[in-house]
């Protein structure tokens, strides 16, 4: 697997990791087991959130399952293209309430976010592919994952073991590369608003 360091450079020094770690989309159609997923879930669950209250909800389908072709089907086609090769899917849902008041989180998305990193990286330090994506339906998700009023459907994600980028279409090789990011002045600001 390619790694994003390769490429990339920081402006300052920071963790390899964080060069490292990027979103490739070759796959190799290889089961996970679930051992395996159970791990980058555990790491999630040790992201911090508002009071402790752990809005992340992560709804899976393991490549093969009885559950697969409901998660797969949510994608739109594009990812459908390349996401046909993971071993497993993942949707994010946050908890909008908290659960020990019942009063709206305005952090639940940020919260889940954190998660959502934590997955990521841990997937990446154990040599898997993890790409996030929003491109799939958000109500029907909501829909045929059962997802309750009080709960917002945020994102989903392919997890693959990597595979050579020549087995994607041509179209898809031209992308298999780490991004770059845009310079941290144009990110931050000390004091007010200032873009």
């Amino acid at each position: 697997m390619i790694k994003g360091s390769e490429k990339r450079t920081a402006e300052y020094p920071i963790d390899e990791i964080f060069l490292d770690r990027w979103s490739p989309r070759a796959m190799t159609g290889e089961p996970i087991a679930e051992e395996d997923l159970m791990v980058l879930f555990e790491a999630a669950r040790w992201a911090p959130s508002s009071y402790n209250n752990q809005p992340w909800r992560m709804l899976y389908a393991l490549r093969d399952s009885k559950h697969w072709a409901i998660f797969f089907d949510l994608m739109v086609e594009f990812n459908q293209n390349w996401a046909k090769d993971a071993g497993a899917l993942v949707v994010f849902v946050s908890r909008t309430h908290f659960d020990f008041n019942g009063e709206p989180s305005v952090t639940h998305s940020f919260d889940t976010g954190a998660a959502w990193e934590n997955l990521a990286l841990q997937g990446w330090l154990k040599g898997l592919v993890v790409h996030g994506m929003q491109g799939f339906d958000y109500e029907r998700a909501r829909t045929e994952l059962n997802v309750p009023d009080g709960f917002q459907v945020e994102a989903m994600a392919a997890i693959g073991k990597p595979a050579d980028p020549a087995t994607l279409s041509d179209d898809l090789q031209t992308k298999e590369a780490p991004s770059d990011r845009r310079k941290l002045e144009q990110t931050i600001c000390e004091g007010p608003f200032c873009f």
